[in-house]
């Protein structure tokens, strides 16, 4: 087995008193692919930190390869300094490093990198980062959330990119789906200490669930023999003095090990204040259409929303989806057609932005609106402390100000805002950021039992495979198209087409198009197709079938998530199989596309 690029043990460290890390461990070896998991404020972070050698544990032992090179994605990076997005991402280059590769990187993570850094938003500065630290292709790259602020179909690409790389990973992510598909190993930190499974997060939760069962049931028979040993103290004390203080002695350390457990965080509580039943029809859009300037984001788009229907927005940043949801809600009027709204409507709505908190609010201050300490939930009225306790805070935290709360503490919070209010209609925009897996699970099942209708917008694929009924997707041009059940069913429907396949296969074709009216103009206009390009067109699908078959095949192979464990350089080479066919099969389709175009031409 390969030496550690780098190692972590018995890391401690303390913030005001209480242990945030207890001796916890992590290493990462070459071609190691590691989920780092644990509960929102477990340490994750400040755990990646001190890999990076950004903070300095309390104790403990950190060893890095000194050839081995590491690259750290930051939550928010410091771009001060540099003129441009390129510069940024240059300047964590070495001299050996391809500059081309930043150029790749930044145009698949939908910058151009002229941009200003002043100038960018959060998201956009977060894909400058990870230009950054994808670029030289290190040793080890540390990332802490690199899906956020992406949309899916740059998520996509970005699992591939991961799955291919030779660097060492430690990934930290909220985001289910990326972290079964990407990582191979898992390690889970959960109450300071570490636990290692050498198999990918898709086995973590059956293993997890393992380990706090016999926890549970370990200190249960604890429990259990304190009581036997507290029984032989008062009635079974005998004149052997030296065997009773021995035995004292065990007691006195089982209690204290019985008091000193920390016993796993709770779960949330989440459920929804139900208003009263809306008509069966919730929606009605009939060809309605916007636009901002030349820009059409909805064109001749038609539904209805049923109660009890759920719907999922989906598509890339900019495409509209929050628009989209505006007008079918009535916050937006649209250019043209109509949309209608159906009767008893009560709506319950979590914006993108998370709307506009006071960060000097109080928690009690900010649920009940300022009035008293008694919220009305389903009918029943109840204490703000007791309702703060469903979604894990504590009674002491009554009185903090939101501007103390970790990320996925205000999360929970504006959650807790959202479902106390009555509602037939919950209308979610990116419901799942910064939400630890085991709050995300819960809010999974409040959105898929919940008695009346939802409408969400969502990049997280695993939780909109779970949630919803049908999925509306952009088709370009301000096209959107409905379709029946999850994510997964969307791609089906779609013959596996990605959501910003089909926007290169339209950019490939204005290309090729143009190119042949430069060539027309100088030739002259052709009168039918050569006996080659004839013989091409009929001969290109066969060919595309063959490809995308072995394409099929080859995904499969990677996906076995033994493969490597098995067989590294066979990985390797199937990797690399893959990425030729795949090159194959792009170079097929666009030279069919240019023949098919050409002869509707000639024949139109």
């Amino acid at each position: 087995m390969a030496p550690p690029l780098l190692n972590l043990d018995g890391i401690r460290l303390t913030f005001g008193g209480v242990p945030l890390l207890d001796g916890a461990a992590l290493s990462a070896s070459t071609g190691d692919k590691i989920a780092l998991v644990g509960r929102n404020g477990s340490g994750k972070s400040t755990l990646l930190k001190i890999a990076a050698g950004m903070v300095e544990p309390t104790d403990g032992e950190v060893f890095r390869q000194p050839s081995a090179t590491i690259r750290y994605l930051p939550q928010a990076p410091d771009m001060d300094g540099f003129a441009s997005v390129r510069a940024y991402v240059e300047a964590g280059l070495g001299p050996a490093d391809d500059a081309h590769r930043a150029t790749y990187l930044l145009d698949h993570l939908g910058l151009s990198g002229e941009e200003r850094p002043g100038d960018l938003s959060g998201g956009e500065a977060r894909r400058a980062a990870l230009a950054r630290v994808m670029a030289p292709e290190p040793d080890i790259m540390l990332l802490d959330e690199p899906t956020n602020h992406l949309d899916l179909s740059v998520i996509e690409w970005l699992e591939e990119e991961l799955i291919r790389t030779s660097s060492a990973l430690i990934l930290i992510s909220h985001d289910r789906r990326f972290l079964e598909r990407v990582s191979r190993n898992t390690v889970w930190l959960d109450r300071g200490q570490t636990r290692r499974l050498d198999r990918g997060f898709a086995h973590f939760e059956e293993w997890r669930d393992q380990i706090l069962e016999e926890e549970e049931r370990d200190q249960h028979k604890l429990g259990r023999q304190i009581v036997r040993e507290e029984h032989w103290l008062r009635y079974g004390v005998t004149a052997r003095r030296k065997r009773n203080m021995r035995r004292l002695g065990e007691l006195q350390t089982m209690r204290q090990k019985f008091r000193s457990h920390r016993g796993a965080e709770g779960v949330a509580t989440m459920v929804a204040s139900d208003a009263a039943e809306s008509g069966k029809l919730v929606i009605e859009a009939k060809n309605i259409d916007k636009s901002f300037g030349d820009l059409t984001v909805v064109k001749g788009f038609s539904t209805r929303i049923q109660r009890g229907d759920r719907i999922g927005l989906v598509g890339p940043n900019g495409a509209g989806k929050t628009t989209l949801l505006k007008m079918l809600t009535g916050e937006m009027e649209s250019d043209a057609g109509s949309i209608r709204l159906g009767v008893n409507l009560e709506i319950a709505t979590l914006d993108q932005k998370r709307e506009a908190v006071d960060p000097n609010e109080t928690l009690t201050s900010y649920l009940t609106d300022g009035r008293g300490e008694n919220l009305v939930i389903n009918g029943e009225q109840r204490h703000v402390v007791s309702y703060m306790k469903d979604f894990l805070f504590k009674p002491e935290q009554a009185r903090t100000p939101v501007r103390e709360l970790s990320g996925g503490e205000r999360a929970r919070l504006i959650l807790a805002r959202v479902l106390a209010r009555p509602a037939n209609l919950l209308v979610l925009d990116e419901p799942t950021n910064d939400l630890d897996m085991e709050t995300l699970e819960l809010l999974q099942e409040l959105v898929a039992g919940f008695a009346g209708t939802v409408i969400l917008v969502s990049h997280d694929r695993d939780f909109l495979d779970r949630t919803v009924t049908s999925i509306i997707a952009p088709d370009g041009d301000g096209k959107w198209v409905e379709y029946a059940g999850g994510y997964s069913d969307m791609l089906a429907q779609r013959g596996g087409t990605r959501l910003d396949d089909r926007k290169s296969r339209k950019a490939n074709a204005e290309a090729a198009s143009s190119s042949r009216n430069e060539a027309e103009a100088l030739k002259g206009p052709a009168k039918k197709l050569s006996f080659k390009q004839k013989f091409a067109l009929d001969n290109l699908p066969k060919k595309m079938e063959a490809v995308t078959a072995s394409i099929s095949r080859l995904e499969n192979q990677i996906a076995d998530p033994a493969f490597y464990e098995r067989d590294p350089h066979g990985f390797q080479k199937t990797i690399a199989a893959l990425d030729k066919e795949r090159v194959t099969l792009a170079a097929l389709e666009e030279e069919w596309l240019e023949l098919e175009m050409l002869r509707e031409e000639l024949e139109g």
